[in-house]
């Protein structure tokens, strides 16, 4: 069993900052892909960020110079730290990983339960 934990989200006003953490626990060999996805009311789940083992990132571009994504794989966690946020980016932001559980299995996709984050004055 693999879970994924998010914490960090909130109200926040526009302009300000707020840092999403996931930590990964239980039966776990190695994570290759970890990122962040959001879901707006009404919208479909986008893609915000992602980090690869070797530290590659990739970002939407409406995040692109607000928000930067890391990881420490000591800890199998994640994190988005998000700058100059506005109200569009409210919305439930859920944690995934690519987790292999064992050595000899393949890799499985682990959704965490998902944490607001509200942008408003």
């Amino acid at each position: 069993q693999v879970q994924l934990v998010e914490s960090g989200g909130g109200l926040v006003q526009p302009g300000g900052s707020l840092r999403l953490s996931c930590a990964a626990s239980g039966s776990i060999f190695s994570i290759n892909v970890m990122g962040w996805y959001r879901q707006a009311p009404g919208k479909q789940r986008e893609l915000v960020s992602t980090i690869n083992g070797g530290g590659r990132t990739v970002y939407a571009d409406s995040v692109k110079g607000r928000f930067t994504i890391s990881r420490d794989n000591t800890k199998n966690t994640v994190y988005l730290q998000m700058n100059s946020l506005k109200p569009e980016d409210t919305a439930v932001y859920y944690c995934n990983a690519d987790v292999q559980r064992y050595s000899w299995s393949g890799y499985l996709g682990v959704w965490g339960q998902g944490t607001l984050v509200t942008v408003s004055s």
